[in-house]
């Protein structure tokens, strides 16, 4: 089938434009109110600027139910979505993308760059009114290491501390895990390595805390609201109904309240884009798209000849995984054959349309500026058919089987699915069923190895190409492929320990040039930012990797 056919009947289909990421735009300064009227508007005002309206209630769509709540677990974009509003790091990613002081008030720094003293705030509550204590971090972090927790996928991102990974993997003591609290208010964390990036990594919510005090030997704590939930964050989890809507309020002891303006946050869970999209047209919502939500593709055109459409890049890639422990993807010249035949050029052209760039590597080029290029050529079939042929030989086939492609409910997801599954059947004869799941469902579908082709996404958790290799590094936790190499390992290891920041980024080129050899994915496009906002919303931040903040956002007159 040519492209313009199947082009035609995606859109025909209404196919909409993916999961991105968005932020809101600054308020400008406006001149000081008259002398005579300024002590009656000093609460209506945002520190000179626009005034605030008396309902400051935000209502977004998160489109579906958090897998998990509990910052030791979670996973996910939607999960995040919650999680960095009601708890906080010892650090939190600030307005220009910078990690800045949070629940630790300083910190200091050894000379070798091994080790970090925070000293935590004194004001700094939990929402019960406990303090938040250093011991509190100490027992979140050795919780997500400790090897009989289970579903903590994310224990990874913990390994650059000192004896992290020995305990998670090799049943070290947790007792020798470098990360400490030596008194109330002062945590003190060893490394393995020096970590340019450690500090972006305390503003992730793996590395958030609990109150130990109320969690410990309470496994269903983060299961709903109680008593038992207890959070740090700007907003406390006021409500939440299962598969239909959670409402945050502004938390009254957090250390940093006066800043937060917004008093109520409603977020829905409607699955249905073009309902979400209703529902903002008739002002029930106050933003659509990004990073929460999605914009139905039919309505990104008229929503740009308006001028009401933003679109920025985000740090991100939208792939396909293969399984390569299941036939006929076991085989390197199968994989790169399925890779090579897809069209994305005309995916990002006649379905997604929110300018995404085909990708052709892992690293955004954001990251790895030489990726605007990749490994390989985009829409190669000639190639492709090379690469098929000499794999069935390889696999004593005549013929491919039919496939599976698998994904999470979503018209995106859908659309590119059956696009996909017309290019594999034209220009490699194969035939391809599809299969759609709730997330949750097909979460653990991916997770358990059910599956032969699987749409998955990554948004980078930091600014660093280290995050998007590191998840290959072993089967298990985000790598749903099954795929693992020595060598590709042993540089992703090398890399950690390598202190000149030229050389660090050569080793990590060489280990992607490994995984793009290998081919256990295909990637399809590296995502964009596409979002629409009432002109009243003011100040919510998005940082170029979709991490969605309310804790300076407002809403205005």
């Amino acid at each position: 089938m040519k492209w313009k056919k199947w082009s035609f009947l995606i859109v025909v289909m209404l196919a909409i434009g993916m999961v991105l990421a968005a932020c809101g735009g600054n308020v400008s300064k406006e001149e000081s109110a008259k002398e005579e009227d300024s002590a009656k508007e000093e609460d209506s005002k945002d520190e000179g600027s626009t005034a605030l309206a008396a309902d400051q209630t935000l209502n977004i769509n998160i489109k579906t139910e958090p897998p998990s709540l509990h910052p030791g677990k979670a996973t996910d974009t939607t999960s995040n979505a919650v999680l960095t509003q009601i708890f906080e790091g010892l650090m939190r990613l600030n307005q220009d993308d910078e990690p800045e002081e949070a629940m630790a008030e300083s910190y200091e720094v050894s000379e070798d760059k091994l080790t970090y003293t925070f000293k935590i705030r004194e004001d700094a509550k939990w929402s019960n009114g406990d303090p938040v204590t250093a011991k509190d971090f100490e027992y979140a972090w050795k919780w997500v290491l400790d090897p009989n927790n289970a579903d903590t996928d994310y224990a990874y991102q913990l390994y650059v501390i000192k004896g992290a990974e020995d305990a998670k993997e090799n049943g070290g003591s947790l007792d020798d895990v470098g990360v400490k609290a030596e008194d109330d208010k002062t945590l003190v964390v060893e490394l393995e390595h020096p970590t340019p990036y450690f500090l972006d990594l305390t503003a992730f919510y793996t590395y958030y805390p609990v109150n130990h005090k109320v969690v410990d030997g309470k496994d269903d704590w983060a299961l709903d609201v109680s008593e038992d939930y207890v959070t740090n964050g700007p907003f406390l989890l006021d409500s939440w109904a299962h598969k239909d809507q959670i409402v945050l309020k502004k938390n009254p002891e957090y250390w940093d309240a006066d800043t937060v303006k917004l008093e109520t946050i409603n977020m829905y869970m409607i699955d249905d884009e073009n309902t979400a999209l209703q529902m903002y047209n008739n002002d029930e919502l106050d933003w659509t798209g990004s990073p929460t939500d999605v914009i139905p593709l039919s309505a990104i055109p008229a929503l740009k000849d308006e001028g009401t459409l933003n679109i920025t890049p985000l740090a991100s890639v939208y792939y396909y995984a293969f399984n390569t422990e299941e036939e006929p993807f076991d085989n390197v010249n199968i994989r790169k054959a399925f890779s090579l035949a897809l069209n994305r050029q005309g995916i990002v052209e006649n379905i997604t349309k929110g300018e995404q760039q085909p990708a052709t590597a892992l690293v955004p080029p954001s990251i790895f500026e030489e990726n605007n290029e990749g490994y390989f050529k985009d829409n190669d079939v000639e190639q492709a058919k090379e690469y098929l042929e000499k794999g069935l030989e390889e696999l004593g086939l005549e013929e491919l089987p039919k496939i599976k492609i698998s994904y999470n409910t979503s018209e995106a997801h859908g659309a590119i699915a059956q696009a996909v599954q017309d290019i594999w059947r034209e220009n490699l004869g194969v035939e391809v069923e599809l299969n759609n799941e709730e997330w949750n469902v097909f979460l653990d579908t991916m997770g358990e190895g059910n599956f032969q082709v699987g749409r998955m996404g990554w948004n980078a958790d930091f600014n660093d190409a280290i995050n998007f290799l590191e998840i290959f590094e072993s089967v298990g936790g985000n790598n749903y492929t099954n795929w693992e190499n020595e060598d590709y390992a042993k540089l992703i290891k090398e890399s950690r320990a390598e202190t000149d920041e030229a050389a660090r980024r050569d080793i990590l080129r060489q280990a992607e040039q490994i995984f793009m050899d290998e081919m256990p994915i295909a990637p399809i496009y590296f995502y964009t930012n596409v979002w629409v906002n009432k002109d009243n919303v003011k100040d919510i931040t998005v940082s170029p990797i979709g991490t969605m903040q309310f804790k300076w956002g407002y809403i205005s007159e």
